[in-house]
């Protein structure tokens, strides 16, 4: 994700230790800065969002093991780092899987599911307390 501002390592410690998203501690997640030789490998958007020209931009990489509803952009925004723009490479089922990844598409381009990847998907939902209405 690239981020407004330059992170400190305080700020990275932050969002690896779990930060309060509304009243609510995340869990601890993997945070760092993305290697130059990465950067240069991320499709550049045109047009951009925005043009930052006094304010400095970095690029993170953060895995959680959560999935709250924009917890990404809430978290380093907890952090003083608003989210510019997020890119989404890979999903973890943590079902001792690799993770469903898009890694090889183009911007813009799908593919559909293998038939294990699929299977997997069903499992997960199949394991997932049902919601009820009341």
């Amino acid at each position: 994700m690239q981020v407004e501002g330059s992170p400190d390592q305080a700020q990275l410690d932050a969002l690896c230790n779990g930060v309060m998203v509304k009243q609510q501690l995340t869990k601890p997640a993997r945070a760092q800065r993305l290697a130059a030789e990465h950067q240069q490998t991320l499709t550049q958007r045109n047009p951009p969002i925005r043009t930052r020209l006094s304010i400095p931009t970095a690029w993170l990489e953060l895995s959680l093991r959560e999935g709250r509803n924009r917890q990404v952009r809430r978290m380093t925004a907890a952090v003083g780092l608003p989210t510019l723009r997020l890119i989404r490479h890979s999903i973890d089922l943590m079902d001792g899987g690799l993770p469903l990844s898009i890694r090889g598409l183009a911007s813009g381009q799908w593919r559909e599911l293998a038939a294990d990847e699929h299977q997997r998907l069903v499992a997960l939902l199949n394991q997932q307390p049902r919601r009820r209405s009341v």
